[in-house]
């Protein structure tokens, strides 16, 4: 987006656990949080109707690809970049929108979900965008006596937000044009806003750019544009449930609340058998009490990731540091409705070719709340709820 602050940056590569953040996770921490439960919440059967319906197949492929993407694309591997783009050209190739900037819709305040990497962005874009405890936003307002495209870094509630304006010019149906002119932090512990220290009047032509919006859905709900630096924007005025979710997880407010909406949402889904599904499933947060062991924390799951392989076997694995990993082999076995007996029992330390074993046994029930083939809820080792990404895929 030409000078935009929309510039994929270098991803601040964390893992979320326990409802805050913590180093990667060859790093291993253990701070403590209570074991809470999920409760019912009141989500009724018109809002269950109205998320479906906010998205068609085209655009829920677009976001599907995106689940578990941090950073805004910034810890997108190869051929997760593949698929967004895939998915993103077959939406372009669809009938949205006909003229974007003719329409209403484009009009109002959109939240960046991804974007590929600019040629170039400076370090404070870089640290604004690229981190998840952040919200992005993109404001566009073009029926006024004033046209405005603003981006805005939103850091909380309670610290308040960074908004970068620009004077706009509609083009053509697709295309705007436009000129930075004025930044300002607004603070919430501040009665004034603070200027942004950059001279826009010094830039010239480095405060210009144009916006293409090449696919605005028809629910007003999904846009892609792509920028005068050959950056590519995913933005959305809505969000899907499983990106509710992670957003809750990556800022740490409110999981449980997530949780409990997120499967009431999904009744459809969780009333329904919930198998475990083939694949590696990396934990990105839990409601656990650790303990001081953790080797203890390894062993029963509440670190690391889930390997589940065919025919009824499961391993747990851990990165501890230099190398070195904790691998734990077991088995598991349905005993009743969404429910599995899981056996832990062939425990070592690896490194390389090499591995010590570590003589450990666990035993307990996994109950599977939600699984699809990106996220899985699961309720496990002492009934502490559990949320895994599917990795790999």
């Amino acid at each position: 987006m030409g000078c935009s602050i929309f510039t994929h940056l270098p991803q601040i590569n964390t893992t979320f656990v326990k409802q805050r953040r913590v180093r990667p996770p060859f790093v291993i921490t253990f701070p403590n949080h209570l074991v809470r439960r999920v409760v019912c919440s009141a989500v009724d059967e018109e809002q269950i109707q109205n998320t479906e319906a906010l998205f068609s197949d085209d655009e829920s492929l677009l976001i599907s690809s995106l689940i578990g993407i941090q950073g805004r694309g910034r810890s997108a591997s190869p051929e997760q970049l593949k698929a967004v783009e895939r998915a993103v050209q077959a939406l372009e190739a669809t009938e949205g929108v006909a003229d974007p900037t003719s329409s209403s819709l484009i009009e109002g305040r959109w939240q960046l979900i991804f974007t590929t990497r600019p040629g170039s962005a400076s370090p404070i874009q870089r640290t604004f965008v690229g981190v998840d405890l952040f919200s992005v936003f993109q404001e566009i307002y073009l029926r006024t006596n004033d046209p405005r495209v603003s981006n805005i870094v939103k850091f909380s509630d309670a610290i308040g937000e960074l908004k970068v304006e620009a004077a706009a010019t509609v083009k053509d149906g697709k295309r705007i044009l436009f000129r930075f002119d004025k930044a300002a932090f607004s603070l919430k512990f501040l009665p004034f806003k603070v200027p942004y220290p950059v001279p826009f009047r010094l830039l010239g032509d480095e405060a210009k750019g144009w916006l293409d919006t090449t696919y605005l859905s028809k629910s007003g709900n999904v846009r892609i544009s792509r920028g005068n630096k050959g950056t590519t924007f995913v933005l959305q005025k809505q969000t899907e449930p499983r990106q509710k979710l992670l957003a809750a997880i990556s800022s740490g407010s409110s999981v449980m609340q997530a949780i409990d909406e997120f499967i009431s949402v999904n009744q459809n889904v969780t009333n329904g058998e919930q198998p475990l599904i083939e694949g590696e499933w990396q934990m990105i947060w839990s409601s656990q009490m650790e303990t001081d062991s953790w080797i203890e924390n390894a062993a029963n799951g509440l670190m690391g990731s889930q390997i589940v392989k065919e025919n009824g076997k499961l391993k747990f694995l851990v990165d501890i540091l230099f190398g070195f990993k904790f691998s734990m082999n077991g088995t598991f076995e349905k005993s009743g409705t969404n429910v599995y007996d899981v056996l832990m029992d062939d425990g070592a330390i690896v490194v390389g070719p090499y591995g010590l074993p570590v003589e450990l046994v666990t035993k307990f029930k996994m109950e599977v709340l939600y699984s699809d083939d990106k996220i899985r809820i699961t309720r496990g080792y002492n009934k502490i709820l559990f949320v895994h990404l599917r990795v790999g895929r």
